[in-house]
């Protein structure tokens, strides 16, 4: 009885080590779907950017910590700051518009749990793992193009390294990855009008980003950077089998690239 009283232990050791975040602005529409789709996660922590609708209340109902704090236009920080508040020894990071499918919720659990031997210890390897996502636009699930082809860091050791860039930030971390089978969903963008806001924002910032790094804008850059990523999107990967989805988002994916080299040209030629 002792023994099997002290299995249990571990195993509710085991059970307290994954830690969810989720950064948020204004999503009463998603947040709910979102947190319920982590529930299985023993901490759900929310990184709000003052939302001014529910996305608060209803994240506090479900059960999820809240802290608040501004964006200001770093997508890193605000990882990072979220990163910095998990209590587990490993976190899984997800967007208000993702969605984490139960057989993949299976598989991290099953993965993370088999590191964690009856001693206490865990294993050197892995310390992260990439997932697969696959976007859904207007209820049609998009297979190829840029967004049917994405890979990103997002379950991770809580110590293993921190995010980096402001836009299309990178959780920089030290270590053996694996990359796990079962997709995360996302739905990103269900108005045209909204995939347009997101876009203009999500350009300056890596216009700035750019300037930063020591990249410069041209004419060139503004005129043929956007046909280059069309025609790798629609064409050479396949995009045109979406249909009329995947026409439209490698056009919006050719628009962000004019739009960051645009405002680099412009503030260069205009500071």
């Amino acid at each position: 009885m002792r023994a099997q009283r002290g299995n249990l232990g571990v195993l509710s050791e085991i059970k307290k080590m994954l830690s969810c975040v989720i950064l948020t602005k204004n999503e009463e529409q998603n947040i709910e779907d979102c947190i319920k789709s982590a529930s299985w996660c023993d901490e759900l922590i929310v990184i709000d950017d003052y939302s001014k609708d529910k996305t608060v209340e209803i994240a506090k109902r479900l059960g999820a910590k809240v802290f608040r704090r501004e964006l200001n236009s770093d997508f890193a920080g605000q990882h990072n700051y979220g990163l910095d508040r998990v209590k587990g020894d490993w976190a899984l990071f997800i967007h208000a518009d993702e969605r984490v499918p139960a057989e993949l919720a299976t598989e991290i659990k099953s993965e993370v749990q088999a590191l964690f031997h009856p001693g206490g210890g865990t294993d050197t390897t892995p310390s992260g793992f990439f997932l697969k996502r696959v976007d859904s636009l207007w209820g049609q699930t998009l297979k190829h193009g840029e967004t049917g082809n994405t890979r990103i860091l997002r379950l991770a050791r809580k110590g293993a390294g921190r995010w980096e860039r402001k836009i299309h930030e990178t959780w920089n971390i030290k270590g053996e990855t694996r990359t796990l089978n079962t997709p995360l969903l996302h739905y990103p963008h269900q108005t045209i009008e909204e995939f347009l806001t997101d876009v203009n924002f999500y350009s300056t910032i890596h216009a700035e980003e750019n300037k930063k790094e020591g990249k410069r804008g041209n004419l060139f850059k503004v005129i043929f950077f956007p046909v280059f990523k069309f025609v790798q999107n629609w064409l050479f990967k396949g995009g045109f089998l979406d249909g009329g989805a995947g026409f439209i988002a490698a056009f919006v994916i050719s628009f962000h690239s004019f739009l960051a080299w645009s405002k680099l040209y412009l503030e260069q030629r205009h500071p």
